[in-house]
C-alpha cells in the first residue's frame, strides 16, 4: 500500500464567530506538529483559494480504503463539534466515511456523508455520539442547509464513544472507489458554543406541516393556493367515473364458475387462487392501507424551535392539538427515540379544517372514498378510519390486535416488542377478548373482506442464524414461562435422560433443572450435532401452530362468516408459515422489495398451496417533503409510478396472490409520527392533502390493468 506521511499545519484561528477550542489543522498548508498521512491518497498542486476557501486538492485513489488520516500526540480537539472546509470536485456527489479515534484505542466515532458536488462548504461533524432518532425522527434534513449564507453539511449520526475531549486521530476516506475521486480539504478546528447541530433541524416545518426549505411542484404558500388546488380536484374527481364492468364489491364480471356464498372467500379455479365477493365473482384486492386522518400528528413540545407558524394552543386550533407518551415503549422501533412525549400537533387535520371547516372530518371521508374509488383501489386496508368502511362503498379489513398481561418471549429482533406467548392461558383469553372487539357490529357485514392478526411478529431474530432465536429466546426465558415449559417438557419427552439430550447437543447438562436458569443459552445448531435444529424446528412448529389455533379457533367461535387474513409476516420461519397456512384462509406479506417475490418465499407458497395477500408495499422518494425514502426507495418522484406499476404487475400475474396493499394513503410528519419517529414520502397525497398527481395517474392505470 502506497503511504505518503505528510506534516500538518497549526495555525492561528482568525475570524471565527464561535468560540474555539483548538488550534486549528490547515490541510492547505503543511507545517511540523501535525502529522498527516496519505493512504492511497495524493496531494495535487498548490493550495486554491475558492469563496474565501484556501483548499488543498487530494485525489482518493481507486482502492479498496484511500484515505486521509491527522494524528497528534496531543489530542487535536476540546470541543462539543469540528468543523472542516470541504469541497466535492466530482460531478456527482462522494460518500465520505469519518473516523474519529481518541487516547483509548478502543474508543471511536465513525460516520459516513453524502457530500454533494458544488462550492465549497463547512463540514459539521459532532463529537458524541448522536442521530436524528435523538431529535425525535428517522431521517434527519437534507445536507446541505444555509446557515446565515453559508452552506454547513453536518454529520447528523454519528456512532460509537469516545471520551470529551480527546480527539488524537481524524481520518477521512472514500469508500471502494471505482474511479479516481478528487476531494479539496482546508482548516480543521473544533469549537464550542456554536450549536450548529441544533442549527440544522431550526425552523425545518412550515405552518402546512411541509419542509420548509425545499420546493416541489404542489407546495402550498397561503390558505387560499390550498382552497384552490382542492377546489381543481372537486371537480375533477365529479368527473370521475365509477366502476364499469364489475360488481358492486369491485368484483371482475369476466370470470365465471366461481361460488356464490354472500361472503367474501377464497377459491382455486384453474390453476389460479382467487378472493371472491359475496355475489360470486374473482376479486383482485388493491388496497391501501392507514387511510386515516389521525396520520399528521407530531410532536412539538420541546422541540418548538423546529417549527414556523405553529398556531396557538387555544380557540379554534385547540382540537388538533393533544398530548401523548411513548417513554415506556417496549419495543425497538421507539428506542433511541427522543421528544417523545408531550404535546402534538396534528398538522393534516389542521389542514383539512382550512379546507372545509368545521366539517372536515365528514368531507374528507366522501373525497377518500370518491379518490379511491377514481384511482382503481377496491379495498380499506389495515388501520383504516372505520367510518369509510361503514360507507359499504368499499370492501374493508379488521385488525385483531391482541394485548394484556400474558407472558411473552424474545426473539432478539423484538422490533415492535416481545412475541406473545400462545401457551399462557392468559393470552387465548386475551385473543378471545380482542376478537369479540374487533366483530362487534361487523360479523353480518358481507363488506367485511377479513380479519389480521397482530403485524409484523418477531417469529426470528437477527443475522444469519436469526431464523432460531424464538427457540433459543424460549430457552433463556425465566423458569415460569409457560413456553419455556413446554419446550422442556417436548425435550423430556424426546431425551428422556437430561445427559442423552446434552450428548445430542454437544453441551453439559447434568440436570433436567439447569434448563429452568434464566438467560440459559442454548447453542446455535451445527453440522456435528444436528439434533439441535432438529430439536428447534419442532419446536418452532408447536409455536407457531399454538398461535395460529388460537387466533383461528376465536374468530371462528365469533365469526363464522369472515377470512383469517394471516398475521402480515415481515420476518418469519419456514414452520411460521406453514403453521399460517393451516390456520388461515390467506397467508398474508409485508413486502419491502422491489418485486412481490423477492419478499418472499414464492415456491414454499406453491408447495403449501395457499393463497397470498401482499398486505404492505411502498417506493418513496426524497424530492417532496418529508426527509425519508421509506423501505424501498427509487431515485425521484417520477419513478415512483413505474416501480408500482412493475410491482402490481408482478403479483396480478402471480396465480397464488390475490391481492396488494399500499403502505400508506398519507405521507409520513416531517418530524416523525407519534409512534416510531417515521418520516417518508411514501404516501398517496402529502400533509395538506393533496394527491401526487404524477403518481396518482400512474396508479391509477396500473390498477386499471388488474381489475
Amino acid at each position: 500500500m502506497k503511504r505518503i506521511v505528510l506534516a500538518g499545519c497549526l495555525g492561528l484561528l482568525c475570524g471565527c464567530h464561535a468560540q474555539a477550542s483548538m488550534t486549528p489543522i490547515d490541510l492547505a498548508a503543511p507545517a511540523a506538529k501535525a502529522r498527516v498521512t496519505l493512504e492511497r491518497v495524493h496531494r495535487d498542486g498548490a493550495p486554491q483559494t475558492i469563496d474565501g476557501f484556501t483548499l488543498q486538492r487530494f485525489t482518493f485513489e481507486a482502492a479498496a480504503s484511500p484515505a486521509l488520516t491527522v494524528t497528534s500526540a496531543n489530542a487535536l480537539a476540546d470541543g462539543d463539534e469540528l468543523l472542516v472546509q470541504v469541497q466535492n470536485a466530482m460531478p456527482w456527489a462522494v460518500t465520505l466515511t469519518i473516523d474519529i479515534g481518541g487516547a483509548n484505542p478502543d474508543q471511536h466515532l465513525h460516520a459516513q456523508v453524502g457530500l454533494p458536488a458544488g462550492p465549497p462548504q463547512t463540514l459539521v461533524i459532532p463529537l458524541h455520539a448522536t442521530s436524528p432518532r435523538q431529535m425525535g425522527m428517522q431521517v434527519a434534513p437534507p445536507m446541505p442547509f444555509d446557515d446565515h449564507g453559508r452552506p454547513i453539511l453536518l454529520a447528523t449520526t454519528m456512532e460509537g464513544r469516545l471520551e470529551p475531549r480527546t480527539v488524537h486521530t481524524l481520518r477521512f476516506g472514500v469508500p471502494a472507489p471505482q474511479a479516481e475521486q478528487t476531494l479539496l480539504f482546508g482548516r480543521v478546528e473544533a469549537v464550542s458554543g456554536q450549536a450548529l447541530q441544533r442549527e440544522a433541524y431550526t425552523g425545518i416545518v412550515d405552518r402546512y406541516g411541509q419542509a420548509a426549505r425545499g420546493q416541489w411542484p404542489g407546495k402550498i404558500t397561503s390558505d387560499a393556493a390550498l382552497r384552490a388546488a382542492h377546489a381543481s380536484e372537486r371537480v375533477a374527481l365529479d368527473k370521475a367515473k365509477m366502476r364499469v364492468g364489475q360488481d358492486e364489491y369491485g368484483g371482475r364480471l369476466d370470470v365465471q364458475n366461481l361460488t356464490k356464498t354472500g361472503w367474501f372467500h377464497t377459491q382455486k379455479a384453474n390453476g389460479r387462487w382467487h378472493l371472491v365477493t359475496p355475489t360470486g365473482h374473482a376479486f383482485f384486492s388493491l388496497g391501501v392501507n392507514a387511510v386515516a386522518a389521525d396520520g399528521g400528528r407530531s410532536y412539538v413540545e420541546g422541540r418548538e424551535f423546529m417549527f414556523t407558524g405553529l398556531p396557538p394552543r387555544d380557540g379554534e386550533w385547540a382540537a388538533f392539538y393533544g398530548t401523548g407518551d411513548n417513554r415506556s415503549a417496549e419495543q425497538g422501533a421507539s428506542q433511541g427515540i427522543g421528544y417523545n412525549h408531550g404535546r402534538w400537533f396534528d398538522f393534516y387535520a389542521a389542514n383539512l379544517y382550512r379546507v372545509d371547516g368545521t366539517g372536515w372530518l365528514a368531507a374528507w371521508r366522501t373525497r377518500t372514498l370518491q379518490r379511491l374509488q377514481a384511482w382503481g383501489f377496491n379495498t380499506l386496508g389495515d388501520w383504516s378510519d372505520p367510518a369509510l368502511g361503514q360507507a359499504h362503498r368499499l370492501p374493508y379489513t379488521r385488525s385483531i390486535n391482541i394485548a394484556g398481561a400474558y407472558a411473552n418471549v424474545a426473539s432478539g429482533l423484538d422490533y415492535w416488542g416481545r412475541m406473545p406467548d400462545p401457551f399462557d392461558p392468559r393470552f387465548v383469553q386475551a385473543t378471545d377478548a380482542a376478537v369479540i372487539k374487533a366483530s362487534t357490529g361487523v360479523r353480518d357485514d358481507p363488506w367485511l373482506l377479513g380479519y389480521f392478526a397482530d403485524n409484523e411478529l418477531a417469529w426470528a431474530g437477527a443475522g444469519a442464524q436469526g431464523r432460531w432465536g424464538l427457540a433459543q429466546g424460549t430457552l433463556a426465558g425465566d423458569a415460569a414461562s409457560p413456553a419455556k415449559r413446554a419446550f422442556i417438557a417436548a425435550l423430556r419427552k424426546k431425551y428422556v435422560a437430561p445427559e442423552t439430550l446434552a450428548n445430542a447437543w454437544g453441551i453439559a447438562l447434568t440436570s433436567w433443572s439447569a434448563l429452568d436458569a434464566t438467560g440459559f443459552a442454548a447453542p446455535l445448531p451445527s453440522a456435528a450435532h444436528p439434533a439441535i435444529a432438529d430439536d428447534y424446528r419442532a419446536w418452532l412448529r408447536q409455536y407457531a401452530d399454538a398461535y395460529f389455533r388460537t387466533v383461528a379457533e376465536a374468530i371462528h367461535r365469533h365469526d363464522p362468516h369472515h377470512l383469517f387474513l394471516g398475521g402480515r409476516f415481515a420476518v418469519n420461519t419456514p414452520e411460521a408459515v406453514a403453521a399460517c397456512a393451516r390456520y388461515c384462509d390467506v397467508v398474508s406479506f409485508n413486502v419491502y422489495a422491489d418485486l412481490p417475490q423477492h419478499g418472499f418465499d414464492a415456491a414454499a407458497m406453491r408447495a403449501l398451496d395457499k393463497p397470498v395477500l401482499i398486505s404492505e408495499f411502498h417506493f418513496g422518494s426524497d424530492d417532496r417533503g418529508p426527509f425519508g425514502k421509506g423501505v424501498v426507495s427509487v431515485a425521484n418522484e417520477a419513478q415512483r409510478g413505474p416501480a408500482y406499476a412493475r410491482f402490481l404487475a408482478a403479483a396480478a400475474d402471480d396465480p397464488q396472490i390475490v391481492g396488494a396493499h399500499w403502505f400508506q394513503y398519507l405521507d409520513q410528519p416531517v418530524t416523525g409520527r407519534l409512534l416510531d419517529g417515521e418520516n417518508s414520502h411514501v404516501g398517496l397525497v402529502g400533509i395538506t392533502d393533496i394527491p401526487f398527481g404524477g403518481f396518482v395517474d400512474a396508479v391509477r392505470e396500473a390498477n386499471r390493468r388488474q381489475r
